[in-house]
């Protein structure tokens, strides 16, 4: 017998027919009835609609994906992007999750817990679900030292976005200002912090000049260009003072951008990181739990090739990847001639290599660069322009991914 049909109660009876008169092999799906050789196995007919989704196995992508729904409390992101799920199995329609959570919160564990039965039970062939969360006892923290255990989000903030690069000049920074008033001229509330603390270029491309003021409360009030909330420490010191720190104070800096800093309400805060996967990503990663990464290239193998290890490194700290912005993608001359300076389409077969999304391209235009010199970024001073439309379709692709 199946191994279906054996958890299922049926009764057994012989033929009435002769042995020549019975049929080999008959099966009546309204009768629930089972007819071989000489006997008759007879089920309930919900026992057997029952029995049909029992055999139909549900894989671990299918109940991860599930999974994927249920949001950490008080957060956007959901417990599979978090890490949260250790264990998934499934089998003859029953399926079983085990959650590790880094906080001891009971509240916390019994929302998710909740959560996730409700979304796997609603699995077709999800018949019996069973979730364990395990949590860490009072006072302890999974494993002893969990670094991203003390992730919090940022008061008043819905969604933050990294905008990285593996590598240097591949124009992440003239990417994230104009992706910030992109957002902003499609009606969202946005912030842009500039987290290159050795290389602050964001003062200079939004047109801020003017230093923050402090509020009653003792926080940093952002400066607003463009519509956008804007804070760099570039806007603390004197135009050529550099900036000589280890670790450990920028790391200090980014907390105190994103804990000190009157933001208010924002649909969006864009955090402009720095090339490579040091100090201020990995600072940036345990500080706050990001909504996702967007990922800016050149089509060269040369700045794709560090690209991957960006991409690793998000991964490694369970931030979701948005998708991949294929940067200085080609040049038109004057007479209308296309010329692909550094190749074309690397972004988009990388997107495919890594099976995240590709977001698009951005020419290579004088005004784009003129636009960041000046402080008057192409997608404000000329949203019609061909770069202007390419920004505002990327922020209208990833509002709709992030809702």
């Amino acid at each position: 017998m199946p191994p279906a049909f054996a958890q299922l109660k049926t009764t057994k009876k012989k033929c009435p027919k002769s042995k020549a008169q019975c049929p080999k092999l008959r099966f009546a799906f309204g009768k629930s009835v089972l007819h071989f050789g000489h006997w008759t196995l007879d089920f309930g007919l919900a026992s057997f609609r029952n029995a049909g989704n029992l055999s139909a196995m549900l894989s671990q992508e299918e109940i991860q994906n599930a999974l994927k729904s249920v949001k950490y409390p008080g957060f956007s992101r959901d417990i599979v992007s978090f890490g949260l799920v250790k264990e998934i199995s499934a089998a003859n329609g029953a399926v079983s999750v085990a959650l590790q959570l880094t906080s001891p919160n009971p509240e916390a564990a019994q929302q998710i817990k909740a959560e996730a039965e409700r979304v796997l039970k609603a699995l077709p062939g999800a018949n019996h679900v069973h979730v364990e969360v395990r949590q860490p006892a009072a006072g302890k923290s999974v494993g002893g030292t969990n670094p991203f255990a003390n992730q919090k989000g940022v008061s008043g903030v819905k969604r933050i976005i990294a905008i990285a690069s593996g590598k240097g000049g591949v124009g992440k920074s003239t990417c994230s200002v104009n992706l910030a008033c992109a957002f902003a001229q499609l009606g969202a509330k946005v912030g842009l912090l500039d987290c290159d603390i050795y290389g602050p270029s964001i003062p200079l491309m939004m047109g801020v000049h003017e230093k923050p003021t402090v509020s009653a409360e003792s926080r940093l009030v952002p400066p607003v260009a463009h519509g956008v909330k804007v804070m760099s420490i570039g806007l603390l010191l004197d135009n050529d003072q550099p900036v000589i720190w280890r670790g450990p104070m920028i790391a200090k800096t980014i907390d105190q951008f994103l804990k000190a800093v009157e933001w208010g309400d924002l649909d969006f805060l864009l955090v402009d990181l720095p090339p490579g996967t040091g100090d201020a990503q990995l600072s940036l990663c345990q500080t706050v739990a990001l909504d996702g990464g967007v990922i800016v290239t050149t089509p060269q193998e040369a700045s794709l090739g560090v690209v991957r290890k960006g991409i690793a490194m998000f991964r490694k700290v369970n931030v979701p990847i948005l998708g991949i912005v294929e940067n200085m993608s080609y040049f038109t001359t004057p007479n209308g001639e296309r010329v692909e300076i550094f190749g074309h389409g690397g972004g988009k077969e990388e997107a495919a290599r890594q099976n995240v999304p590709f977001l698009g391209e951005v020419p290579i235009f004088t005004e784009i660069r003129e636009g960041g010199d000046c402080g008057m970024p192409i997608v404000v001073s000329t949203p019609n322009h061909a770069a202007g439309k390419a920004f505002i379709q990327i922020a209208e692709m990833l509002r709709q991914k992030l809702g």
